[in-house]
């Protein structure tokens, strides 16, 4: 039988915006790391599921007995980029009690009575938990930048913060896997349409999307700004080519199981006599 194909290097490194990244150079339709087919890609998927379980359930059983690890996946991408796929697809094979989504949508009045991360603050996975940001702090500057709502000092004190949030946070035992799932125009089109053309789908649409569609090129702008700014060594950004959707969902799959590896993760041992204990339950 023929070994499904995995990645031939670490997908951080691969994938990792480095020194002298820029976004346009990216190809959406791209798999980096990976010669496998569509086929091959949902397979290696469905193989790694039990293996990050697995991790979770480690990452989770730590926490129990004092362990303050725990890893948070900020995705960001354009509309129809696949950000829910990734939660549905990779997160949804999961224990639902080990994992913590949030999704930030326009902030409330009482919000903006604050500064922009006091909102975040409040969503930080706790210790042990595997934490989803579905969109992010990041929408603070990146449409905040398209859209001029913020000066250009404004936008330099809010990458600061960020960085200093974010350090914060991998300080007290945060892994921190920053994730841009990156699309072509022509594909957000046809996925647009996609969801016109599909009863089932059609409630995803939205003529803000469209609204938005029209910035594209001040989005990509945006991006690359962010990416020049808190791409850190503490919190460093990944851009995953997302016209393929299998390829990305395995991406950050490995994006995800390469920050549990990394994290030396033990099973706890408990503080109890297994002989004694084993022979309680029998006489039970």
């Amino acid at each position: 039988m023929a070994k499904t194909p995995t990645f031939d290097k670490r997908p951080s490194k691969i994938l990792r915006v480095g020194k002298g990244f820029k976004l346009q150079d990216v190809d959406p339709g791209s798999t980096p790391g990976y010669d496998g087919d569509k086929a091959d890609g949902h397979k290696l998927l469905a193989e790694m599921d039990d293996k990050l379980g697995g991790l979770q359930e480690q990452l989770f059983a730590e926490s129990r007995f004092g362990g303050r690890k725990r890893v948070l996946l900020i995705l960001q991408a354009m509309d129809t980029a696949g950000k829910g796929g990734i939660v549905n697809h990779v997160m949804g094979t999961m224990d639902p009690q080990g994992v913590q989504l949030a999704t930030f949508k326009a902030p409330t009045p009482e919000e903006k009575s604050y500064d922009f991360l006091w909102r975040i603050e409040k969503e930080v996975p706790a210790a042990g938990m595997m934490g989803v940001f579905d969109r992010s702090h990041y929408e603070d500057v990146l449409i905040h930048q398209v859209h001029r709502w913020a000066d250009a000092e404004e936008l330099e004190r809010r990458y600061a913060a960020i960085n200093e949030f974010e350090a914060r946070q991998a300080a007290a035992g945060t892994r921190i896997v920053k994730v841009m799932l990156h699309i072509s125009r022509d594909e957000q089109k046809e996925r647009l349409l996609a969801r016109l053309d599909d009863p089932t789908k059609r409630w995803k649409y939205s003529g803000t999307d469209l609204q938005e569609r029209a910035f594209w090129d001040d989005y990509m702008d945006a991006y690359q700004k962010a990416f020049d700014k808190t791409s850190t060594e503490a919190a460093p950004w990944h851009v995953v080519p997302g016209n393929s959707k299998w390829y990305a969902r395995i991406a950050v799959q490995q994006l995800l199981l390469e920050a549990l590896e990394g994290l030396d993760l033990q099973w706890p041992v408990p503080d109890l006599d297994v002989a004694l204990e084993r022979d309680l339950v029998l006489r039970s």
